[in-house]
Order: C-alpha cells, then sequence, then structure tokens
C-alpha cells in the first residue's frame, strides 16, 4: 500500500479501538447516508439506498411467492383510531409524533404519523372482510414510519426510517400461528442466503414482545463487537386487534368470528447490521447479493492506446450477463482508487492494463481475502460469476464462525455477567419479567434476546435467582 493510500485509510477509526466511531466513519466516507437538518433523521444516499432496493427486491419476490400483494395506508392515523387498542397505543406513545395543525388551524383531533399501521389497516380489514370466503387476507406495504426516538444512530435507529411491514387475517389462530412461523423462516433464509448473516430465531418475553401482540418471535445476529441486533420480528395477533377494530367474518357455520391476525416487519436497520457483521478497518465488506456494485473494473495507463476501448468491452460483456459493473476511468491515481472501492466494499476489483491485455488476461482483487490473481479473458464471466459465489459463502462462514466463539454456556449469575461483556450467553431462565429486569442492571443492559426454537439442557434452575427454569434463552447487550 502506498504512503497516500495508508494516511487516506487512517480517516477510519479502528474497530477494536471504537467501534462505534469506526460505523459512524464508515457509513459517512462510504456515501451511505448522511445527516438531516432534522434531529434524528438521515438522508440515504445513492449508494446507500442501492443497498436498499436490492434488499427490497429480494424480499418482495419471497413475500409475492408466498401469496402476499402490496398496498399502501395513509401515514396518518387519527387520534382515535389509535386508542382503540389500550395496550398497543401504550407501549407506543413515547414514540409517536402528532400533528395538531394544519396550515394555520388547529385539527379537531390530533394525528398520529404512524409508528407502525396495525391500527389504520385493521379499520379496513374491519370494512372489507364479512366472510370466511375473504379469507385469508395477506397484505404487505413498503413505506416509511416515524418514531420519536431519544437516541439515534444512522440505520440502527432514527426517528424516520423505510421498512415493510405485512397485515394479514385468517380464520383461526392456528391459520395466524402458521402463517407467523412462516414469515420467520422467510425472514432467517433471507438474512442467511441474500445478506450473509447468521441469524438465532426464537420466541420474545413477555416483556420484550410487541405491544398488543400474543406472541412475538425474532430473528437476532451478533456484531462484530459481540452485541445483538434485531433484524426482524413476527407477530401472532390472535384475535387482540380483530377486538379492537372490530374485523370479524361470518363463518361457514353462519357465526360471526373475529379474525386472527399477523403482523411481520424488517427495515433499513438491516443495512446497519450488514455493516457491522462484515465490514473491516479498511471499510465496507459487501455481500455480492446486495452490493450495488459487485465488480469494478479499474484500466491501469489508461491513457495508452487500447486500454480503455478493451475496458469498455469487457464491461459490457459482465453487464450482458447480469453482473453489476462498472468502470472507474476518473483521472484518480491507481492507488486512490483501489483504496477507494476497498472502503467502499465492491466484493471485486478488476485490474487491466497493457501488459494485461498482450497476455489476454486480467488481474482480479478480491474484497473479502485481499487474494489478488490473474485470470484469462476467456471464460472470465464465469470465474466472475464463481468468485462472487465463493464471496458470499465465505462472508456467512466467516460471521458464523465469530458468533459461535463468542457465544458461551452458563450456569449461574457470575458466568452470565462476564460473557454478556463479550457476546450471547445461553442460560436457563425462569421466564419471570422480575428477573428479567434484574439482569439487565446488574449486567449494565444485558437483555433477553430470544428463547430459541433449539432448546439446550444447562441445568434445572435459573441461572441468576435460582428459581424452576422454564427455557433456554439467549442474553446478550444491544443496539
Amino acid at each position: 500500500m502506498t504512503n497516500s493510500s495508508q494516511e487516506f485509510v487512517q480517516h477510519i477509526a479502528k474497530r477494536a479501538e471504537d467501534f462505534p466511531k469506526w460505523y459512524t466513519d464508515v457509513i459517512l466516507k462510504t456515501d451511505m447516508v448522511d445527516y438531516s437538518d432534522v434531529r434524528g433523521c438521515m438522508v440515504i444516499k445513492p449508494y446507500g439506498y442501492g443497498v436498499w432496493e436490492l434488499i427490497q427486491a429480494e424480499m418482495d419476490r419471497r413475500f409475492k411467492e408466498t401469496g402476499h400483494e402490496n398496498a399502501y395506508f395513509p401515514l396518518f392515523i387519527p387520534e382515535s383510531l389509535l386508542i382503540k387498542e389500550a395496550e398497543h397505543v401504550e407501549g407506543f406513545a413515547p414514540e409517536v409524533a402528532w400533528v395538531t395543525h394544519g396550515g394555520n388551524e388547529k385539527l379537531t383531533e390530533r394525528l398520529a404519523i404512524r409508528p407502525t399501521s396495525e391500527t389504520v389497516i385493521g379499520s379496513m380489514y374491519a370494512k372489507w372482510i364479512q366472510s370466511y370466503r375473504d379469507l385469508p387476507v395477506l397484505m404487505n406495504q413498503w413505506c416509511n414510519v416515524v418514531r420519536w426516538e431519544k437516541s439515534t444512530r444512522p440505520f440502527l435507529r432514527t426517528s424516520e426510517f423505510l421498512w415493510q411491514e405485512g397485515h394479514t387475517a385468517h380464520a383461526t389462530f392456528e391459520e395466524a400461528q402458521e402463517e407467523t412461523m412462516r414469515m420467520l423462516d422467510v425472514y432467517k433464509e433471507f438474512a442467511e442466503n441474500v445478506l450473509a448473516i447468521p441469524v438465532i430465531t426464537g420466541r420474545k418475553s413477555e416483556k420484550e414482545k410487541f405491544a398488543g401482540a400474543y406472541a412475538t418471535y425474532t430473528m437476532e445476529a451478533m456484531m462484530q463487537d459481540g452485541k445483538a441486533l434485531q433484524l426482524g420480528t413476527s407477530h401472532n395477533m390472535a384475535d387482540n386487534f380483530a377486538k379492537g377494530y372490530d374485523i370479524q367474518y361470518l363463518s361457514k357455520e353462519g357465526k360471526l368470528e373475529y379474525c386472527n391476525t399477523t403482523s411481520w416487519g424488517s427495515s433499513t436497520r438491516m443495512i446497519g447490521g450488514l455493516i457491522m457483521v462484515h465490514g473491516d478497518d479498511r471499510g465496507l465488506v459487501l455481500p455480492p447479493k446486495v452490493a450495488p456494485i459487485q465488480a469494478v473494473i479499474l484500466p491501469v495507463a489508461q491513457h495508452k492506446p487500447g486500454v480503455l476501448e478493451k475496458a469498455q468491452e469487457l464491461f459490457k460483456e459482465l453487464q450482458a450477463d447480469c453482473i453489476r459493473v462498472k468502470i472507474d476511468s476518473s483521472d484518480q491515481s491507481p492507488g486512490w482508487k483501489f483504496n477507494q472501492w476497498e472502503m467502499k466494499g465492491v466484493p471485486l476489483r478488476i485490474e487491466i492494463g497493457p501488459r494485461d491485455i498482450e497476455k489476454d488476461q486480467v488481474v482480479v482483487v478480491r474484497r473479502d481475502t485481499l487474494e489478488k490473481q490473474s485470470l484469462p479473458m476467456a471464460g472470465l464471466n464465469r470465474a466472475i460469476k464463481d468468485m462472487l459465489n465463493d464471496i458470499q459463502r465465505g462472508l456467512y462462514e466467516k460471521a458464523y464462525k465469530l458468533r459461535e466463539s463468542r457465544t458461551v454456556d452458563a450456569h449461574n449469575f457470575e458466568e452470565l455477567n462476564e460473557g454478556v461483556q463479550n457476546g450471547f450467553v445461553r442460560a436457563m431462565w425462569c421466564k419471570e419479567t422480575e428477573c428479567e429486569l434484574a439482569i439487565k442492571e446488574k449486567t449494565g443492559g444485558a437483555t433477553t434476546r430470544c428463547i430459541p426454537f433449539e432448546q439446550k439442557e444447562l441445568g434445572t434452575i435459573c441461572a441468576h435467582c435460582g428459581k424452576k427454569a422454564k427455557a433456554m434463552t439467549y442474553f446478550a447487550k444491544a443496539y
């Protein structure tokens, strides 16, 4: 690396020294986001939005394959509608932003800017659903929501963010539960195969569940600093919301029954997770499936005859084979370009110069391993695709190994407390909220992340209070 490039990389903090600053440096230096003039809000710049567009496309395809349709519902929710489900509104009350005036006139009723859409969608389902023939209703919405957060960080927690929220209605509790689990599985498959992030799925505690839900299920990922990040949740509402919003249907037997509903959501928070799971001290490391640019072509000695022409020819061939590719023919120095595209996390860098043209080859550098190799022009498309697939697999495996190396079993509170300062802890728990709150206070912020579906027998008593244990649970500090 040249002196100038070393100086360039120094603009990013070291992960081991200051992980939060490293994260902020990376998202700003790589043009993912910028801060807006509104407190707690971010501007998602084209490179960051390009990642979101690919996430949207991959998830939307999966939603439609499972029978869901997209719709759009209003941003504003009348206060009288919001308060119909008491537990729900109580859970969101501190985060709700209110509109009190329209122009110069005070509104007769306050309007909430949606923190989530169960209420407004529930009121519409009450109009649309009359008979068992109308069920199930399977809808998803891509939109923005507003939650007046006290502490914010781009992508991870902002006052306004982008997300998708699925809302479905079913005849029975069992059908709603099946839907809740199906969508959690969709999230898990997406996280692992597209984002290359290993996740743990399970049920949230009563304290941590979604306000108004019968049960909340989650997928939890470990960041490189050992903290957890909730990447998506799926909620079985049973008939709680149906009763609040009068969502009823006439059964085959001619009886009026309440529907059972679900909701499930994931957001731009996944981009924050992507950065914190895969990034390194050089900047971003993007999994190929969500990289806006999968390969960047850098013409070397581009002023010499035939170099730019050959780079353009290569560009067209790769693009025609559905590889997202870009040429950097700017007048910046090669060292600057190398560092710039490494920092932006582009999976592959393809260098081509006069000597490469003579040998009918290119030089390819992998972002994940920084391995450099020469590849013949013949069959290059196939070789590039194979390398992209290998990078995708390798990033998942690396993240999985890190998570496993920082996950420990605890049999008492001393082991639990020590473990959550470094990563995930599996421990037996009594499932009592009082115990849960005490653990959080004594550990400096560790919470129950989920009660996993795959249980491991670690004893018969709670690791904290010593009462009879009811489930093995994951504990961690979290974003």
